[in-house]
């Protein structure tokens, strides 16, 4: 992973590049401890070798896995990362485009790198945590004061 700052007036900007075996969901983690990140939001394109959707069953409040086992290219990913107690956590969902030009989509649980995936992260000045929410059994933003 290969990481530069673009633009340092008022929002940070950053270029963030994986390669290949990179599996995106750890590494943009990493990425953001060791930056600390707290409200940050970000799109990227590329492609993978392999990933894991996920698409949330509301009435289990847990995500049901669906693996996708094929080269695919990343359409569209995008996320945020806020803070979830005192650590970042990555919340992303992506569009993956199949060989045969259909797409399947979801929440993005992992994803390996395959041969790169260009990310660009914009934090805003703005404080933003999550949350535990009863109802849903998901950690939700709360836009700070």
């Amino acid at each position: 992973m290969r990481a530069k700052v673009l633009n340092d007036h008022g929002e940070r900007t950053y270029a963030v590049v994986l390669d290949s075996g990179d599996e995106v969901v750890s590494a943009l983690t990493r990425f953001a401890e060791s930056e600390n990140l707290t409200a940050t939001r970000f799109t990227a394109i590329g492609a993978f070798s392999d990933a894991v959707l996920g698409y949330y069953d509301w009435d289990n409040k847990q995500y049901e896995r669906i693996p996708v086992t094929e080269q695919v290219e990343v359409v569209s990913l995008i996320g945020d990362v806020a803070l979830e107690g005192k650590r970042p956590r990555v919340h992303a969902h992506v569009v993956l485009g199949l060989r045969d030009g259909s797409a399947r989509g979801g929440h993005l649980l992992e994803g390996r790198v395959r041969p790169t995936l260009e990310v660009i992260l914009t934090e805003s000045p703005n404080y933003m945590k999550r949350e535990f929410d009863p109802d849903s059994g998901l950690a939700l933003i709360r836009i700070g004061e």
